[in-house]
């Protein structure tokens, strides 16, 4: 499972086939992705899906963070589209949301910094 909204939706508990809610999800995945471009993940133009063709390879290629990227995504998705009615849920997925960014944004700074070492 290679969609990005495809996989989303799946891990939001929403069958594939269910469409009604795509266009939110879309809008809330695309917003995500503008925060991802600006700890420095993904392409530096950014990123937008319109539909359930856009892929992960598409976004990432096969960077070894990829599986982090896509419940980083997952997550902060979630808490637009559907928040956790508790309170302690709700601390407790911002909290692994800001640990995420924390280590994509340092995974990210890592690697630019190789790159231009590789210059």
């Amino acid at each position: 499972m290679d969609s990005i909204l495809t996989s989303i939706k799946k891990m939001l508990g929403i069958e594939a086939e269910v469409t009604q809610f795509d266009t939110d999800i879309i809008i809330n995945i695309n917003s995500v992705f503008m925060v991802l471009a600006q700890l420095g993940v993904g392409p530096t133009t950014g990123f937008i899906i319109t539909d359930d063709s856009e892929t992960w390879s598409d976004f990432l290629g096969d960077i070894i963070t990829q599986e982090a990227v896509k419940t980083y995504i997952y997550l902060k998705v979630r808490l637009i589209f559907d928040p956790p009615s508790s309170g302690f849920v709700l601390e407790s997925t911002q909290r692994l949301i800001n640990e995420f960014e924390w280590r994509l944004n340092s995974q990210a700074e890592s690697e630019t910094e190789e790159g231009e070492e590789d210059e």
